[in-house]
């Protein structure tokens, strides 16, 4: 499996730093590592493993920084001292951080608190000697079966992220069933489709890539590397001549990218993501955000996080290798294609924009202001009986969803503009979704502080957006035991045919989970998937609509 990045957090500069006399708080070997461990799986995502922040907050001990006008800031973790960290893990904040008293113990979140006043440590390189070790051919594609072994409606199957188990369920979208539950990376945290829809790859947060079968009998990984220490996307090649020669992969930690064998997996080339952000200034961890692929030409989009820059990377010839670098802002994260798939808009969420690009003419078509925090998922593609087609996003710090128009052709005056802001029933939003085939938009709340909100869901009428939105309490429908633990209501994603929603409940991992399904039409109870073994179910993924990009 290779080397976890919470203990890599500690191999590198610890040891120096022991020798050296303590300038803050410090924490035994023990909890230092546990705490390392803690804010690997719960806080580096948003704030960065060297803690220079990004969507969320800087948390490296001290930081100084000056304005266009040259006024010096001053902060840091140390400033705001023990207790006040400890009530912000616990409890959360307005701006979309979620409160941790339900998922960690007050022991867990003191050592934190202490553990972010403390030097951070800087965790070894990964590669390719490192990845080509990890690399693991479990069968071969010469090996595979040559046609689909299992009796089961691979279009609606769903990848289901099992978070805390490091696994994957897949689950019979027509049955309600467990397929099988498949052992992976820890948190993983997006499911790709190959452009056949035969492979699944799922990448976990600790950078374990695995390459699933769906045509076995029983589905299973037939190959697996770890790309990096920690790591958040992967995707495939997709035009036409190239389908699924290549996946390339995103890492966080190191900050690169990984150009592999679409059917193997064999670590092919790497490229380093490091160098200068918009504003001009060296970035030291500009980490891989969103991948996705163009189907009009041999190219992949790959968001850089800290530096603003969107690479359109050209793999018709990985040997000489072509990037566009387009100048976008920070810090940009997750987004998705626009209904004709030529435009993709991403949201650089920490500077309260969505960028858009051009992927046809190659250049960034705008820059669009919204309210704070913009994290479209994949966003959500709909006509609006008003501004024609629009593209939506939720926010992690304002409780609107946003609509931009996307039609440049018939709807100039509205193209690239914010037409329209819905009121949501709270702000801390993941995900928005549609389908062709429905007249609603689902949103989530997973990230608000209030657990009433947290748990419910909204939906929206697209044939009259003056309408409020129905709030549905997801928790409450599950039938799962009372507690006082958040029942995070998280990702609505549709069935193959449009016409179920599937919703996760993310409670805690000690905590019995579901997955509650809904009638698109109805908003009527249809299933609630149950089982011992379905520890916390975060992301889900349909065949079907994560193969041809629909959202």
């Amino acid at each position: 499996m290779g080397l976890s990045l919470a203990v890599a957090l500690l191999s590198t500069s610890a040891m120096a730093q022991e020798a050296a006399a303590p300038a803050g708080p410090t924490l035994t070997k023990e909890a230092k590592e546990a705490a390392a461990k803690v804010y690997f799986q719960r806080c580096a995502g948003c704030h960065g493993v060297l803690r220079k922040g990004a969507t969320g907050k800087n948390l490296e001990p001290s930081w100084s920084k000056k304005d266009k006008d040259g006024k010096v800031t001053e902060g840091g973790t140390l400033k705001l001292g023990q207790s006040r960290l400890e009530k912000i893990i616990a409890y959360g904040t307005d701006g979309g951080m979620v409160n941790f008293d339900d998922i960690l113990s007050k022991d867990e979140i003191r050592d934190v608190a202490t553990y972010i006043q403390m030097t951070p440590d800087v965790p070894p390189e990964w590669g390719m000697k490192d990845m080509t070790a990890s690399w693991k051919l479990v069968v071969p594609p010469d090996k595979r079966p040559t046609k689909q072994m299992n009796k089961i409606n691979l279009q609606n199957i769903f990848s289901v992220t099992l978070r805390d188990a490091g696994e994957v369920a897949l689950i019979d979208g027509d049955t309600k069933q467990i397929v099988e539950r498949v052992k992976t990376g820890y948190a993983v945290h997006i499911s790709r489709l190959s452009a056949s829809g035969r492979y699944v790859y799922v990448i976990g947060r600790d950078g374990l890539l695995s390459l699933i079968d769906l045509w076995m009998e029983k589905p299973q990984v037939v190959a697996e590397i770890k790309t990096g220490l920690d790591a958040r996307s992967v995707d495939t090649s997709k035009f036409k001549g190239f389908e699924d020669k290549y996946a390339v992969a995103g890492s966080y930690w190191p900050p690169q990218y990984v150009i592999m064998e679409g059917d193997t997996l064999k670590p092919l080339k790497i490229v380093s993501t490091r160098g200068m952000t918009v504003d001009g200034e060296y970035h030291p961890e500009p980490r891989v955000a969103s991948i996705v692929s163009s189907i009009i030409k041999p190219e992949w989009v790959i968001n850089i996080k800290e530096t603003g820059q969107i690479l359109l990377v050209d793999y018709s010839d990985i040997k000489n290798l072509k990037t566009t670098t387009i100048e976008s802002a920070k810090f940009l994260h997750d987004g998705g294609w626009d209904v004709t798939k030529r435009y993709f808009l991403v949201a650089a969420n920490a500077s309260h924009k969505v960028a858009v690009v051009d992927t046809k003419e190659g250049k960034l078509a705008a820059l669009v202001d919204t309210k704070k925090i913009p994290h479209p998922g994949r966003g959500a593609n709909f006509t609006h009986p008003k501004y024609g087609p629009v593209w939506a996003t939720g926010h992690l710090g304002d409780s609107v969803i946003t609509l931009i128009g996307t039609d440049p052709e018939k709807h100039p005056d509205q193209a690239w503009k914010v037409v329209e802001e819905l009121k949501h029933h709270g702000a801390g939003n993941l995900f928005v979704k549609t389908h062709p085939k429905s007249g609603n938009l689902w949103a989530d709340a997973p990230q608000n502080p209030e657990k009433d909100i947290a748990e419910s869901v909204a939906v929206y009428d697209l044939k009259d957006l003056t309408k409020p939105p129905e709030i549905i309490n997801i928790a409450k429908l599950a039938g799962l035991p009372e507690s006082k633990a958040t029942k995070r209501a998280v990702q609505p994603e549709y069935s193959e045919s449009g016409d179920e929603v599937w919703i996760s409940l993310w409670a805690g991992k000690t905590e019995p989970s579901a997955i509650v399904v809904l009638d698109d039409k109805t908003r009527k109870l249809k299933a609630v998937v149950k089982d011992p073994k379905l520890i916390t179910p975060t992301g889900k993924f349909n065949v079907h609509n994560t193969q041809h990009d629909i959202y």
